[in-house]
């Protein structure tokens, strides 16, 4: 059964101030879809090459000679899903919205577009683990790649949560769109809808579709700090997020942490209690959320839960 503007919808949005306009109560936030770079792409799969060693070098004596070396590599495919949507309502109901059937597809247009998002910001860090069907997220890369991984030691069950530290671009972390184009969605249109009786009615129709993927070019392109909890001592800190960062190698800095608004406050709370030297030279907790640490910008995404498995 199609989700149809029902007489109630209409009715609450006819009645409500047109001056206010819609209150977005299921608003949710995945601010890393639009900050991460991304590129488009022919088809739906490309290779990437990735060096996993250099060649051997060393000093030799005059006369002698040396091995023969060479780097090795190893070889990644990257794909995009398919991730798609169609959105109908009821032709009679949407033109008797107050500003017009016009107006109501816009409505949910925007919706279908937000919803995508979050979508496309839950699969970058769950994976497959949220959606079988979709890409592979940060949560299992840093397994499979063997990338760096800072246990913070929570305990309480379900309530774990994790931080990334990414490096956003071409040789690190970036989306990858196929079929030359982003997310499409198209021009509502005439058609017919059924209801839960297969009875037929007249309705707007739009398809949303979008070949998206995530590509991890570098196993340094990406670490984690897992099962951060409530628990005294297992919250996270700036103390954590050094710990995670020392353990990439020399000249390699993350451009990002991802983290979940429980784990911000945990952060800015733990400076708050600080001498105003800290918190000085961290910035911006007081007025809100941490929005930075050791100079990396913080993304506070919904995205992130805060009932993981503790791992």
């Amino acid at each position: 059964m199609p989700n149809n503007l029902t007489l109630l919808d209409l009715a609450k949005l006819n009645s409500a101030d047109m001056a206010v306009g819609l209150i977005e109560e299921v608003a949710t936030v995945a601010p890393e879809v639009t900050i991460i770079p991304a590129r488009t792409i022919p088809g739906t799969s490309y290779k990437i090459s990735a060096r996993t060693g250099r060649p051997t070098v060393a000093f030799r004596a005059l006369n002698e000679g040396t091995d023969a070396t060479k780097s090795q590599f190893t070889e990644r495919t990257i794909e995009a899903f398919l991730l798609s949507a169609r959105v109908e309502c009821d032709k009679a109901a949407a033109n008797a919205y107050i500003d017009g059937a016009v107006a109501y597809q816009a409505l949910e247009a925007k919706g279908v577009m937000a919803e995508a998002l979050f979508k496309i910001g839950q699969q970058t860090i769950y994976g497959t683990a949220q959606d079988g069907k979709g890409f592979p997220g940060l949560q299992a890369l840093v397994s499979t790649l063997g990338s760096v991984l800072v246990d913070a030691g929570g305990t309480t069950a379900t309530t774990g949560s994790s931080v990334y530290a990414i490096a956003a671009g071409s040789q690190g972390v970036q989306y990858v769109y196929g079929q030359n184009t982003t997310i499409d969605l198209s021009a509502f249109r005439e058609g017919d809808a059924t209801d839960s009786n297969s009875k037929r009615f007249a309705a707007y129709i739009a398809d949303l579709t979008a070949w998206v993927g995530l590509q991890c070019a570098n196993k340094y392109a990406v670490g984690r700090i897992k099962n951060i909890t409530a628990d005294s001592t297992k919250t996270l800190t700036d103390a954590k997020l050094l710990d995670l960062l020392r353990q990439f190698p020399v000249g390699v800095k993350p451009t990002h942490f991802l983290m979940s608004r429980r784990s911000a406050y945990q952060l800015s709370i733990s400076r708050s209690t600080t001498p105003n030297t800290k918190q000085e030279s961290f910035g911006g907790i007081l007025n809100g959320l941490a929005t930075e640490s050791f100079g990396i910008p913080i993304i506070v995404t919904d995205s992130i839960a805060d009932n993981e498995a503790i791992v």
